[in-house]
């Protein structure tokens, strides 16, 4: 059968991606939707589009029942699940082929087999998979630990945790269960060794219904952040000959053991010593496809859909050509446990340039919500070797203008330059003893790109009498005489996220141009408008170019190697100084999804304790107690969605050595 009509049961950047091969194709695209999606890239990019009503993903695009509608609706004669959601659940495949449409993925029963991980791994071992030996919780001793818990349903992190004490394992098994049954409709969890500095390595492959299967190939995905993977390469880096053909051969022989069509991955982790161990089979896309595809010359959608139209594989797999790294740019700050971030994206460009690739469900102006996952986009860089694969990615993120919520950008800019990650020392603990090196304050120069803020501000006000964010001004040199000198004006910022407050003084003299107050610092005034600075610094000039966000009193500030936001001083203060000491304070938009047992006001809490669960972009976030006392005010419960800021609970402080009381929680 040829498709003709293709639906999508997705959203954001896979969406996109998936409509882009279907317009290569002449595939007409129809695209669903939420509320919160309503004016979303991916509904502007399809041909046709149906409304999912509702926000949260229960409602939406986990109703399968709504999503087949959509498709009939639409005339749609075939689904692409693309990841996540109902990518990988049997019942949603079945019921697109009952409704008479080609679904784009695996049989019914390859996804069946392989949607429990603890199923799945009894079906390796039988087809001589390499696996790591189960580990009965509730025998579990010492010489067990550490253990990784894990969901026997779903991925992306959801429902794991690592645990090194005994003492630990039955709560950390109740929060597994919890959030994989809140994440999957599926609270059970399975046990297993934890490998120290292991490496998440995998392999791509695709299959036709003719018995041929290819193994496209290595992909190292050990840099990761909660177990959801932050950059991916391929070819996976420093393993010898044996080992990917060891990987390749474990690979086929697993997708062959389920009847497997069409693409999927095989994940295993691979010991310091080398030893693969088989984690995993999604049975989808994966995010970090586009690195296989730089890699191998191929569109792995475009091969879903011939496969999925009975068309046959070629019988030679195609041959690698050099080196790809992809690194997936997300709305959060890794300094404050990746915290994810919301709000009106501004600005989101990617330098365009031979090798590069940005895949993107968002553009400057949309807005980034609460309901869905945090990924703003993936940049890829293919290149002849690996050095300059990663130095065209870093160079590609760095010049990057992203301006709104605050990013992972720098982290990942540090990530791709770390020593470590260079020479390929790569393992998933890398997060976990770099991070704070990793996130902290850099070598730019923040004064000097508050004093180009300064000065553009204050040309925008003097030339055109009103703000830049609202006007248009064309760009010129100097020319604009006074008669007098004007006085030395003061403008402050608070930079961001970081919450350093710097002072510019600035005077503007009779050419009209503003310049720094202080003689002699060095620093000459090459030319200003609102929108871009010119500075000698010390014999070297720099160009600062600046964007506005004046919703939020905000000036974003690009330059060479760095890029800034800073919020105007005094107009907003911190939500801290007007609470009360003890205050718990939610730092971040979300749902309330649990309390811990018990708690109400006049509990005892200590430091520490998790007391509030707040679910925020598909992950679950602790509020601890910050400090040991009583439980004086509890303002959330169960289902409350709460905004940055909201007071959640305030705990007053237990005094110096007097004693606790007995009623806790």
């Amino acid at each position: 059968m040829t498709i003709t009509t293709l639906l999508v049961a997705n959203r954001g950047e896979i969406a996109c991606r998936i409509f882009r091969t279907c317009r290569d194709l002449g595939i007409t695209t129809v695209a669903v939707y939420s509320d919160a999606d309503a004016d979303a890239l991916h509904v502007r990019e399809a041909d046709l589009a149906v409304r999912l009503p509702g926000a949260a993903p229960a409602d939406t695009y986990l109703r399968g029942d709504l999503v087949v509608a959509a498709a009939r609706a639409a005339g749609a004669d075939a689904v692409h699940p693309g990841y996540g959601f109902l990518s990988e659940n049997a019942a949603f495949a079945a019921a697109v082929q009952d409704a008479g449409l080609v679904w784009v993925g695996p049989p019914v029963k390859a996804i069946e087999l392989m949607a429990s991980k603890t199923r799945a791994k009894e079906l390796m071992a039988g087809a001589g998979v390499p696996l790591l030996a189960p580990v009965d919780p509730a025998t579990a001793g010492p010489d067990d630990l550490p253990l990784l818990l894990k969901a026997a349903s779903g991925g992306g992190g959801r429902g794991m945790r690592i645990v090194r004490e005994l003492d630990a394992l039955g709560g950390e098994l109740l929060a597994a269960a919890a959030e994989a049954a809140s994440a999957f409709g599926d609270g059970e969890v399975f046990a297993e060794p934890y490998v120290e500095r292991g490496r998440h390595v995998e392999v791509q492959v695709m299959a036709d219904a003719y018995d041929t299967v290819w193994a496209l190939g290595t992909r190292d995905c050990s840099l990761q952040r909660r177990h959801q993977k932050v950059v991916e390469e391929a070819p996976a880096p420093g393993l010898d000959d044996a080992l990917r053909t060891r990987l390749h051969d474990a690979a086929v022989a697993a997708a062959r053991a389920v009847g497997y069509r069409g693409a999927g991955t095989v994940e295993f982790l691979v010991s310091a010593e080398g030893r693969p161990y088989f984690l995993e089979m999604n049975t989808r896309l994966q995010v970090e496809h586009p690195v296989t595809e730089a890699v191998f010359g191929v569109d792995l959608v475009a091969l879903q859909l011939r496969v999925a139209e009975g068309e046959p594989l070629d019988a030679v797999v195609p041959a690698a050509s050099g080196h790809a790294v992809e690194a997936r740019l997300y709305a959060e700050d890794p300094a404050r446990d990746w915290q994810p971030q919301t709000g009106a994206l501004l600005t989101l460009e990617v330098p365009d340039a031979p090798g590069l690739r940005l895949d993107t469900g968002y553009t400057g102006g949309d807005t980034i919500g609460v309901h869905y996952d945090p990924m703003l986009a993936k940049v890829i860089a293919h290149a002849p070797t690996r050095t300059a694969a990663i130095r065209l990615l870093a160079g590609a993120l760095e010049r990057a203008r992203i301006h709104g919520p605050v990013t992972n950008r720098a982290l990942l800019v540090r990530s791709l330059r770390h020593p470590d990650f260079v020479a390929g020392r790569l393992d998933t603990g890398f997060y976990d003893r770099h991070l704070p090196a990793l996130t902290a304050p850099g070598d730019g120069d923040p004064a000097t790109a508050a004093l180009a803020a300064a000065l553009a501000e204050a040309v925008a006000a003097t030339t055109h009498g009103t703000s830049p964010a609202h006007s248009a001004p064309t760009p010129s040199r100097f020319g604009a005489w006074r008669n007098v000198p004007s006085q030395p004006q003061v403008k402050r910022y608070r930079g961001e996220p970081d919450g350093t407050e710097h002072e510019i003084t600035y005077r503007t003299p009779r050419t009209g141009v503003p310049e720094p107050y202080e003689a002699g610092s060095g620093t000459r005034v090459v030319s200003v408008t609102p929108t871009r600075v010119t500075l000698e610094l010390d014999g070297v000039t720099r160009h600062f170019d600046l964007a506005y966000d004046r919703d939020r009193d905000r000036v974003h500030v690009d330059t060479a190697g760095a890029s800034y936001t800073f919020t105007a001083l005094p107009r907003f203060t911190d939500p801290t100084t007007r609470t009360d000491p003890g205050s718990l304070l939610a730092p971040m938009p979300g749902t309330v999804v649990r309390l811990a047992e018990g708690l109400a006001p006049g509990a005892v809490v200590e430091a520490g304790q998790p007391l509030i669960w707040l679910e925020a972009m598909k992950m679950e976030h602790r509020i601890l107690a910050p400090a040991s006392g009583t439980l004086t005010a509890l303002h959330a419960a169960p289902g409350h969605q709460v905004e940055v800021g909201a007071l959640l609970a305030v705990v007053q402080e237990r005094a110096a050595g007097a004693p606790a009381p007995e009623e806790t929680v």
